[in-house]
């Protein structure tokens, strides 16, 4: 059975957490995490990108010259794709980048995910992690744990608006709760750090599944 040391808000050990083996003891598959992680970053993408093609390209009714006598390649309009100002031959239009991955296998990148930073020992358990809103004091807190400037995820129970406007200007740290934390926040992240009540909620959540 995995089990993780909990560590107080001075960076001392508080105690060990019993991890549940059919959660955290999954068999890391790397294609599937693949998978998931090319998944979500194709799902962020807008997919708003536009150019215009030749019918849509305002102008060029006229025939540009007569089809013969002149001496010239035969035109039928300025706005053709030969012409600079006419349409974009075969140019991006809007379309949607999601990608469909079924349920159970997002659950299961999940845990391989977490597994994956229990084995590289990349993921720290805390009691709690308080904020009154002020930067410095975030950074001292996550200072004494033995964190370092390297991209960081923490992962709380409840995300609290102090937290999150302490945060937001540090921009290797990333803040999550349990239910909205992903593959490739955890894949990403050199180190991460769960409050003892996030990782217990995320816990129940993939277990149930």
């Amino acid at each position: 059975m995995p089990t993780v040391q909990v560590l107080d808000a001075t960076g001392k050990q508080a105690g060990t957490l019993e991890l549940r083996p059919d959660v955290f003891g999954a068999e890391i598959k790397t294609p599937l995490l693949h998978q998931a992680v090319v998944r979500e970053l194709a799902d962020r993408r807008v997919g708003t990108h536009d150019t215009k093609g030749r019918s849509e390209v305002s102008g060029g009714g006229k025939k540009p010259w007569k089809q013969k006598g002149t001496g010239r390649a035969r035109q039928g309009s300025i706005r053709a794709t030969q012409w600079k100002g006419g349409g974009k031959p075969f140019g991006p239009t809007p379309r949607s980048y999601d990608k469909a991955l079924p349920r159970q296998m997002r659950r299961e990148a999940l845990r391989e995910a977490i597994g994956a930073a229990l084995a590289d020992d990349r993921l720290r358990v805390v009691e709690s992690v308080s904020s009154d809103g002020k930067t410095k004091a975030l950074l001292t807190g996550l200072g004494q744990l033995g964190l370092k400037t390297v991209p960081t995820l923490v992962v709380v129970a409840a995300l609290g608006a102090a937290l999150l406007r302490a945060s937001r200007n540090v921009a290797w740290l990333t803040v999550e709760d349990p239910a909205h934390v992903s593959v490739y926040q955890l894949l990403h992240a050199r180190q991460v750090v769960f409050e003892r009540a996030a990782l217990k909620a995320l816990e129940e959540a993939l277990a149930s599944s």
